[in-house]
Parts: structure tokens; C-alpha cells; sequence
């Protein structure tokens, strides 16, 4: 069995969770705690690399990564 690390976001608001995986366009998830939201995701892409690996696609090259956060006016 292979592993694979991949870079996720987690974000929460008044509704919930809110996780997405960038690396894999369309992987994303929702959950009412941070512990239901990290099995959630880790169970999305799971199933998203099993398919991708089925189909013969090859998965993204993961480099390196920066997170940061910008103030905005509006």
C-alpha cells in the first residue's frame, strides 16, 4: 500500500467545517468538528487518489508550499 502526503485547508465558520485538498481539484468536505472534518478528508481523498490511481491517472507532484493570510479593504 502506498502513501501519500497532501497539503489540506481547513476552515470553520458559523456552520461548521469546511476542509478541501487543492492538490486534487474537487476534493473537499464538511463537518460539525475538526475531528470529524480531518477523517472526512482524509476518507475523500482516499477515494480520490483510489480513483485516480484506477483510471490510470498520474497524481500531482506536490512542491513546496506556503499558506499565509491577507487583510483586505472592501
Amino acid at each position: 500500500m502506498q502513501k501519500f502526503i497532501f497539503p489540506v485547508i481547513i476552515e470553520k465558520d458559523e456552520d461548521g467545517y469546511f476542509a478541501s485538498c487543492p492538490s486534487l481539484q474537487g476534493c473537499y468536505t464538511q463537518a460539525d468538528s475538526y475531528e470529524e472534518i480531518l477523517a472526512n478528508i482524509k476518507d475523500a481523498i482516499s477515494l480520490h487518489v483510489e480513483d485516480r490511481i484506477a483510471n490510470g491517472e498520474e497524481l500531482p507532484k506536490i512542491g513546496q508550499i506556503s499558506f499565509t493570510s491577507v487583510e483586505v479593504s472592501a
